[in-house]
């Protein structure tokens, strides 16, 4: 016997869906992160996209120039100088580029709620600034896991980060350090060896979020250091300039900019109908002095304990 269509008395929601308008997102994507090391680092505007750190020489660190302290005694005053390095370092800056295409008839006809053209800059940009962050910390040349000075490597005493491990950190970098750098994986390690030894560690609120700190320094979270094989490693730097700490740098009065060393610039429309536009950041990292920066090595982060 055949099924009897369902008649139906009232207006179907399938049907009435083709009248109404639905609420939507702009695209959202995972891979965009805080950033926090792009806040916190004090940012250096560089002329000509060269940074040139001129750094003393001295034989005797402790006593870069002979100099005297009050004597009664009828004697010759010392004579000395500051030699400066003959062959300073120069920082160029780093070009993080990209080009985006887009469909004329498609940025025309599907403009609205969202402009098109608008939200694919917007993501590429965020992923342009995630491989800025990125470099600073990773690249070969100017990245600050590529500066560190052999004497400020750290290991950690048995894998798991521990505050003493922490402390012989800030031992290193003691000059007015300002924040410890650290995988998210690696802060829940420390927290867990923290939390074993009775010690939780304090928070403070920076940028409107909450971050753990040890000994009053926070510890910011950033997922561009890399865990392998559950390893990875922690870094304290001092930064600013008058501080001859960590810097960022990055090329002021660009065409097209739309904030500090980044810029957007319209390439123009091929005969294909595909609208082109340049999306340009540059930027580097100068590390001024030797003992600005430090590194924790060999930390792991998958040790777990039982809590009794």
């Amino acid at each position: 016997m055949a099924d009897t269509p369902e008649v139906r008395h009232t207006l179907g929601e399938v049907a009435a869906r083709q009248l109404a308008n639905t609420t939507k997102t702009v695209p959202q994507m995972k891979a965009i992160t805080p950033r926090w090391l792009v806040s916190f680092l004090p940012w250096t505007p560089v002329e000509a996209g060269t940074y040139r750190v001129n750094r003393v020489v001295a034989e005797h660190p402790e006593a870069p120039a002979d100099v005297t302290c009050g004597t009664r005694e009828e004697v010759d005053l010392p004579e000395t100088f500051v030699n400066y390095d003959e062959k300073p370092r120069e920082y160029t800056l780093c070009a993080v580029t990209t080009v985006l295409d887009v469909q004329t008839r498609v940025s025309d006809l599907y403009r609205s709620p969202y402009d098109q053209i608008r939200e694919q800059l917007r993501l590429l940009i965020e992923l342009v600034k995630e491989r800025q962050e990125k470099e600073i910390i990773n690249n070969a040349d100017y990245g600050l896991l590529h500066n560190v000075a052999p004497e400020q490597h750290v290991k950690t005493r048995t894998g798991a980060p521990t505050p003493d491990d922490l402390d012989e950190l800030i031992a290193r970098v003691w000059k007015e350090p300002a924040f410890f750098l650290a995988h998210p994986r690696a802060i829940a390690a420390f927290g867990r060896e923290c939390t074993r030894r009775g010690v939780p560690p304090p928070t403070v609120t920076l940028f409107g979020s909450p971050f753990l700190t040890w000994r009053g320094i926070p510890l910011i979270p950033t997922d561009k250091l890399a865990v392998k094989n559950g390893k990875t490693n922690i870094l304290l730097l001092r930064t600013g300039e008058k501080k001859q700490g960590v810097i960022g740098l990055f090329q002021p009065g660009l065409v097209g900019e739309v904030s500090p060393g980044l810029s957007v610039r319209f390439m123009g429309i091929n005969r294909k109908a595909i609208a082109s536009y340049l999306i340009s950041l540059y930027c580097s990292a100068a590390v001024l002095t030797e003992d600005a920066i430090g590194v924790l090595e060999n930390v792991h982060v998958e040790t777990y304990h039982e809590y009794k």
